[in-house]
């Protein structure tokens, strides 16, 4: 515990958890303390000024990172005849229908995305108990039910993420690694924050990000000031 204590408090020298720092000044910071013996992930959290107990202040989306987030993600695909095929060729890991589904509707889930063709959500729309908890289920809205499969199995597998507001009103994902040049995580990060803040929905009144930091695995949590990453004031 001692050693812990001692490793935190080293990390956190020189932050000023009040300051709002401007995008490149936190980027640096939060690689600098980036010192655990992983490849630490940078997350970044955003608090809506929405209440996603309505469905029409939903937030939810999907984004390309334009350097990918540094981790090996796994794909399933529901699909049959020659749609399961081009997504096998396409890099899928798991590829099926019916048998995919006794698989996974027993709690074995081998993939972190899950990708389905139209013609087969009367089938995975029974796994909702399943996949839904895990942010799982296909949704026309983030592109994993389509005819592309192909397409959405390489978006996943380079760097495409998907974010769904909680029901606190935040938003957080991964944009990338530790290990990434300032470069690349800033501007996976501005990519995030353009794609959340485009999906404000209609009924969103006042300030729509009320909050914005970032954070490695094991490092302290830095505020962002919104204006460094849009170039402009408050969304």
């Amino acid at each position: 515990m001692a050693k812990i204590a001692k490793r935190l408090a080293k990390v956190r020298e020189g932050i000023d958890r009040t300051k709002a720092y401007g995008i490149d000044e936190a980027v640096k910071l939060i690689k600098e303390r980036a010192t655990a013996k992983f490849n630490e992930t940078v997350e970044i959290a955003m608090n809506l000024g929405v209440d996603p107990r309505h469905s029409d202040q939903m937030v939810r989306g999907v984004v390309n990172l334009p350097n990918g987030t540094g981790r090996t993600v796994r794909v399933g695909v529901f699909a049959k005849g020659a749609k399961a095929e081009e997504a096998k060729a396409a890099g899928a890991d798991v590829v099926g229908a019916e048998e995919l589904f006794e698989i996974v509707n027993k709690g074995t889930i081998d993939f972190d995305r899950c990708i389905a063709t139209p013609d087969m959500m009367g089938l995975v729309g029974r796994l909702g108990k399943v996949l839904g908890p895990r942010g799982m289920m296909p949704n026309p809205k983030v592109g994993t039910v389509t005819m592309d499969v192909a397409g959405a199995v390489k978006a996943a597998k380079g760097g495409a993420v998907e974010f769904r507001v909680e029901k606190a009103g935040i938003v957080q994902a991964g944009v990338g690694k530790a290990s990434f040049t300032d470069e690349a995580l800033t501007q996976n990060i501005k990519a995030f924050v353009d794609a959340v803040v485009k999906a404000k929905p209609p009924a969103a009144k006042g300030t729509y990000v009320k909050k914005l930091s970032i954070s490695s695995s094991m490092g302290p949590g830095l505020k962002l000031d919104l204006a460094s990453i849009t170039g402009g004031g408050q969304a």
